[in-house]
């Protein structure tokens, strides 16, 4: 009997454990950031990227592709067919479903002869597609408020719209998949807003099979417990798939800078453990960067429940960057939350230095002994990392991050005048005209605000009298 018990214990163990690594069904990545899209051989890349990492799926949703959103309702030139044509081969050589999208909402006719003729636009530009190879659509809502925040979408006819497109789609062509859809209220605050009763309608009329996406409680948040999610799939009655807006930097610009002035280095974090349908990760423009992120995603997409982000991260830096990715590591620590007045997301920038540094301008302050070698111990791996990424990194790889890796340097140089400053109590007279040269890059790269940077200012803030 003991022996009987014993086996049930472990087959209990091995099926608990076979449950708990499942990865998410659909998993992969979504380009739909705003800025220059990929081109055609970063997306071809892509696809064996996601063999590598075992995801699965890849959307094209490209904000800035005009037949994608602007234009939805003219067909996609000749020489861009192909193009598509070639890419879904490539695909699904590679194992990765093509998920083809269209944003038609900005103005979408729903009804009359005006909403006939949309629909039939609409159905026309996906047998298109449909006929290079693509079994997988999605239909996206997102961003359809005003320059103040409103909305004035209908729950019901965007359901009703997405049911009759998904069943004649569905009628027509046998093989073709369950719709995706990202509704006009996608995060969870505007969820329970309910504008007008739009997520109520829209979620009480939806096909049931069709896949909804979430971005969590707000459009770029600071992760989404399992309990959180679990409150919005509630919402619509299903288990929801995940938009991730990590990392996706399109919303990091300055006034009359680079959008993407910010780059998102580390790793995906904070994600439910368990009944996420779909996940997919909104990458950046910085193609080559972007792989840090989605390596550690595929990590987590294939086994919620066991994921580990340092370990994920630290092994995507070991497997892209090879020798240098000791170096990388220093310089993404420096680059990894993302935060402004409506986003935040992104584990801390270099919380070793941001500890250190606060210490040592809090005993300043108070005139007590400040040892200064663990902070310019970190200062020297910081300005040696930036030579050696700056000298060495492969030439696509550098083009991505250049300005912020010059920044970089300029920083650690600020922060060894900084503390040169702090020991002699005295403001070195070089700082802060390399403060003001910094502040003259940072509308096109930023970084370490909270960390390194913000020593900086502290220290001139504390001496500058």
């Amino acid at each position: 009997m003991k022996f009987l018990a014993m086996a049930a214990m472990i087959l209990s163990a091995i099926l608990t454990s076979t449950a708990s690594a499942a990865p998410v069904p659909l998993r992969g990545v979504i380009e739909g950031f705003y800025g220059t899209p990929w081109n055609f051989e970063q997306r071809a890349d892509l696809m064996k990227f996601c063999r590598t990492h075992n995801l699965n799926a890849y959307v094209y949703a490209p904000k800035d592709d005009p037949y994608h959103r602007e234009k939805w309702r003219e067909p996609y030139p000749a020489e861009k067919l192909a193009a598509l044509k070639k890419l879904v081969s490539t695909a699904n050589k590679n194992g990765v479903r093509f998920i083809f999208a269209v944003s038609p909402g900005l103005d979408l006719n729903y009804s009359g002869k005006k909403g006939e003729e949309d629909f039939a636009l609409l159905m026309k530009k996906l047998d298109a597609v449909y006929n290079l190879g693509v079994r997988y659509f999605a239909i996206f809502f997102d961003d359809l408020k005003d320059d103040k925040g409103r909305h004035h979408e209908d729950g019901k006819r965007q359901a009703d719209f997405l049911n009759k497109l998904q069943e004649n789609l569905r009628e027509k062509h046998f093989d073709v998949e369950p719709l995706l859809t990202v509704p006009t209220e996608y995060y969870r605050q505007d969820m329970l807003r309910n504008v007008n009763h739009y997520t109520e309608d829209f979620a009480a009329n939806l096909a049931e099979n069709i896949v909804v996406l979430y971005t969590g409680d707000g459009v770029v948040c600071d992760g989404i417990s399992d309990a959180e999610f679990q409150a919005a799939c509630e919402i619509y009655n299903r288990d929801l798939g995940i938009w991730w807006n990590y990392p996706v930097n399109d919303y990091t610009m300055t006034e009359g800078g680079n959008r993407n002035a910010k780059l998102a280095l580390g790793a995906i974090e904070k994600l439910p453990a368990r009944n996420v349908q779909a996940i997919f990760f909104n990458p950046m423009g910085q193609y080559e960067l972007s792989k840090i992120a989605l390596a550690t995603g595929a990590v987590y997409a294939n086994s919620p429940e066991n994921y580990d982000t340092d370990k994920a991260w630290d092994n995507a830096l070991s497997e892209q960057f090879g020798t240098l990715a000791p170096a990388m590591k220093i310089f993404a620590l420096h680059s990894r939350h993302m935060e402004n007045s409506w986003a935040k997301v992104g584990a801390a920038d270099a919380p070793d230095f941001e500890d250190a540094a606060l210490v040592a301008i809090a005993n300043i302050r108070a005139n007590r002994y400040t040892d200064f070698s663990a902070l310019t111990a970190m200062i020297d791996d910081m300005e040696r990392a930036a030579d050696t990424l700056l000298k060495k990194l492969p030439r696509k790889i550098l083009a991505e991050c250049k300005p912020q890796l010059e920044q970089f340097k300029r920083i650690a140089q600020a922060d060894r005048l900084a503390v040169k400053s702090l020991r002699t109590k005295s403001l070195d007279p070089n700082l802060k005209p390399l403060r003001e040269e910094i502040a003259k890059f940072e509308p096109d790269a930023i970084l370490s605000e909270k960390a390194a940077l913000k020593f900086v200012d502290d220290t001139i803030n504390l001496l500058d009298r």
